[in-house]
């Protein structure tokens, strides 16, 4: 089993929950559904519910209606940190969420988090 942590930054701001506040009850309790089963299969998750982005780099892929909600995350040992979230319009993941991703996670890194 993995554990989830959302990323703070140094001031204390956590994009994920920033993301999840804009959303309605039924999104975020599909969010919360789709994170249980990433602790619990960890990088077996499979497709359609999570893949990899670039390198470290994989979203986790969430539908619900119209929308498709992705967030993005890495591992670190058996964490998971969840970088942030958004609304996929694209067929591809915006190149500027994935930098987000690479930039929070060397941030982590070199913090020893």
């Amino acid at each position: 089993m993995y554990e989830v942590e959302f990323y703070r930054d140094r001031r204390g701001r956590c994009p994920v929950i920033d993301f999840l506040g804009k959303l309605q009850i039924r999104e975020r309790a599909k969010v919360a559904k789709w994170i249980e089963m990433l602790e619990t299969q960890g990088p077996d998750l499979p497709r359609p519910y999570a893949d990899i982005i670039k390198g470290k780099i994989r979203e986790l892929r969430i539908g619900f209606g119209t929308n498709e909600y992705r967030f993005l995350y890495f591992f670190r040992g058996k964490k998971i940190i969840i970088t942030h979230g958004f609304i996929k319009k694209t067929d591809k993941v915006p190149v500027e969420d994935i930098e987000m991703a690479d930039r929070i996670m060397e941030d982590f890194m070199r913090l020893g988090q």
